[in-house]
């Protein structure tokens, strides 16, 4: 199988490391030509494309699968909606009129389209609900991948990340100095964001659906935070209410929705799927990143 990753980066160099590991044939596509020796180190072949520019898309080889794993940068709302919105439409547009169209889109997504749930949990069965300018914008790129790539012939799935974590992003010290503001993390270690699009992409798998990639493990920030405090063996780290975080003036309006939303994400259909984690909780996602703490402490 040949597929084409628009947008090679955190999550898409893992993939790319494991669909070339499998045998597969993968091309990895970046705006930056700086990318060009990551995705080489990682068994693909590098191509610089903008996924917003229909002419830069032409340099792409013919794929049997697309994977739109592409990033706004951390930007606001428009930039987001230039990327995620326009440019998923560019690509299924551009890709599918070719002479031979990828059979395949797996779009990556965020849970944050949600909202806010006051910590119940949440499936694919739960109505979105997203409350920022950014999250709408996602909401409305799920559909796009589903209802545009079909149109276009183009069987469309939707993988919805949970908060990804792994190498240069575990982040110990937020959590280790705090203070922490209470509420629940929904998360996924980047070799599982990565393993389960290879396996969404498996034939067969999930067409036409939207599925969670989270771990087993929804827990409360406080939890996880003594938890990672005694393994690193500190003290535990100061608490805060989000009454209390709430009260900060500094805060923007979308971090005051983000601190707001709590909600436990469900990965019962990725299971049901087959999918078997590398991580299954954040306890050997961890592990790694406390080792390498407690050595250089």
């Amino acid at each position: 199988m040949r597929v084409a990753i628009l947008g090679c980066g955190y999550v898409g160099l893992a993939l790319c490391r494991q669909l070339t590991g499998a045998g597969h044939d993968v091309i990895g596509v970046r705006r930056s030509p700086d990318a060009t020796a990551a995705i080489e180190d990682a068994g693909g072949t590098a191509v610089r494309a903008d996924v917003t520019e229909a002419d830069e898309l032409a340099a792409v080889p013919d794929a049997d699968a697309i994977v739109f794993a592409a990033s706004s940068g951390g930007r606001g709302a428009d930039a987001a909606r230039r990327v995620y919105v326009e440019g998923l439409q560019t690509v299924i547009d551009h890709f599918g009129a070719r002479d031979e169209p990828p059979a395949r889109l797996v779009y990556t997504s965020s849970t944050g389209v949600y909202g806010d749930h006051d910590g119940d949990w949440v499936d694919e069965t739960t109505p979105l609900d997203p409350q920022t300018d950014k999250t709408r914008v996602l909401a409305e790129a799920e559909r796009i991948a589903r209802e545009r790539a079909l149109d276009r012939g183009i069987d469309g799935t939707v993988a919805r990340f949970a908060g990804l974590y792994g190498p240069d992003r575990y982040r110990l010290e937020r959590y280790l100095d705090g203070p922490v503001t209470e509420g629940y993390l929904n998360m996924v270690h980047r070799a599982d964001a990565a393993g389960a699009v290879a396996f969404l992409l498996r034939e067969g798998v999930a067409r036409d659906e939207t599925v969670l990639v989270v771990d087993d493990e929804p827990v409360s920030k406080w939890a996880f935070a003594d938890w990672l405090a005694d393994e690193c063996g500190v003290a535990e780290p100061p608490k805060q209410t989000t009454g209390e975080r709430l009260a900060d003036d500094d805060l923007s309006e979308t971090a005051r929705r983000r601190i707001q939303t709590s909600k436990r994400c469900s990965n019962d259909r990725l299971h049901s799927l087959g999918y078997e984690f590398a991580h299954p909780t954040f306890r050997s996602g961890y592990r790694d990143a406390i080792e390498r703490y407690r050595a250089g402490n």
